[in-house]
């Protein structure tokens, strides 16, 4: 039974996420055999400024980056 966790930053739409899901089951049905119906896929988005990288949190990064 594949468990799949995707972690993302807040703000696709459901539709993306749904995208993602589908695509992941897809790739791993087509990859490794598995069966879809066994498939758990897991989006966990976390808040901006929970998430940080190059030592800065995301929300921070953004504002300087002009996003």
């Amino acid at each position: 039974m594949p468990y799949v966790n995707v972690q993302i930053t807040a703000g696709a739409t459901r539709e993306q996420k749904a995208q993602l899901v589908r695509e992941i089951t897809d790739s791993l049905v087509r990859v490794l055999g598995k069966k879809p119906d066994h498939t758990h896929v897991v989006i966990q988005e976390i808040a901006l400024e929970n998430w940080g990288f190059a030592g800065v949190l995301t929300d921070e990064w953004r504002r300087s980056a002009g996003d």
